[in-house]
């Protein structure tokens, strides 16, 4: 099978090369003996990839290695007890080997994909939106009628977050870079857009007659304090990563005052070992599926040999949507 693998530790542009590999057996380390084959359509490229072409992400295989988290396509085959049957249309999460022809998932992390989504949109739908259901609903603990802002809002988590919290009847306020940016987080519900260039954070409290109840921040850096200040009494600021580059420092002087509070939600680190929780959770998404408020927004599309590209891409923070591999023809 084509594959691309990472043969060395040197960023997004070098790391990667396209390589010929034996085709996977059917079996997961996450799930010994009830691996599913997938025949990948497409593959989902997020910000971890391109931590991983430079040896800065938890999960460090042995170089070289196929990366590659999430996964559209075709059942190829699946434990015999299982639901699944060969040919089915599914959605994956395989966590390594995803930017490849073939992929192997643990059985609880394969999804039926609906009719009204196509295989780049599959590809969007499980990092992203397990990720910003867990956020908001698992950690934050979000209600209907409560203001979620989003930074990163045009991309994949961003836009996520937007439709995510729409369905849970959230209302939703964005904040972004650019007029483009403005454009794509609209599409993904926003109801009020902010500039991050701007008084966002005055403006959001403004919005809100005295602050947001959830921040969900996946990009850090220099903001944050302000997130923290943009919240009312009892609101949440959701810490789901670090796309800026700096992590950073909480006073948490600022959390006793406002009988506020900053939660992690590392996704990954919790569901990876809880087979009942993600099924729970694909199941709240096929309902939000079904009625319309999760669509996936899908972004720049590459070829598989043109995944440094991708890449790139979003370690320039030039991604909007979701950034998609196309593996094979639909």
């Amino acid at each position: 099978m084509r594959a691309m693998q990472i043969v060395e530790l040197s960023g997004p542009s070098q790391a990667l090369r396209q390589a010929e590999l034996p085709d996977p057996e059917p079996t997961h380390a996450m799930s010994p003996g009830r691996g599913v084959v997938v025949e990948v359509h497409a593959a989902g490229v997020s910000f971890p990839e391109v931590l991983q072409t430079r040896g800065l992400y938890q999960l460090k295989p042995e170089l070289p290695f196929v990366p590659g988290s999430e996964v559209a396509g075709l059942v190829r085959s699946a434990p015999a007890d299982s639901a699944l049957s060969p040919g089915d249309r599914v959605a994956a999460f395989c966590m390594l080997g995803g930017f490849a022809e073939l992929a192997v998932a643990p059985e609880h992390f394969v999804f039926a994909l609906p009719a009204r989504l196509d295989f780049a949109q599959g590809a969007a739908l499980i990092l992203n939106y397990h990720t910003a259901y867990f956020a908001l609903r698992t950690r934050g603990r979000l209600a209907a009628g409560e203001t979620v802002l989003v930074h990163g809002a045009a991309g994949g988590v961003g836009t996520a977050t937007l439709q995510i919290a729409r369905g849970l009847g959230a209302h939703t306020i964005a904040v972004v870079s650019s007029e483009e940016k403005e454009h794509v987080a609209r599409q993904a519900g926003a109801e009020h857009v902010l500039r991050a260039d701007g008084p966002w954070k005055d403006e959001a409290r403004s919005l809100t007659g005295g602050g947001v109840d959830v921040v969900m921040d996946p990009v850090g850096g220099e903001r944050f304090t302000d997130s923290i200040r943009c919240l009312r009494e009892g609101g949440r600021v959701l810490v789901v990563g670090f796309t800026e580059g700096s992590i950073p420092q909480v006073r948490v002087n600022r959390l006793l005052l406002g009988n506020t509070e900053v939660v992690g939600a590392g996704w990954g680190a919790y569901a990876v070992s809880k087979p009942g929780y993600v099924r729970e959770v694909g199941e709240a998404l096929a309902a939000l599926i079904a009625s319309g408020d999760v669509a996936p927004i899908v972004g720049a599309r590459f070829p598989l040999e043109r995944a440094s590209e991708a890449l790139e891409l979003i370690d320039g923070r030039g991604a909007l949507g979701k950034v998609v591999l196309d593996v094979r023809a639909d």
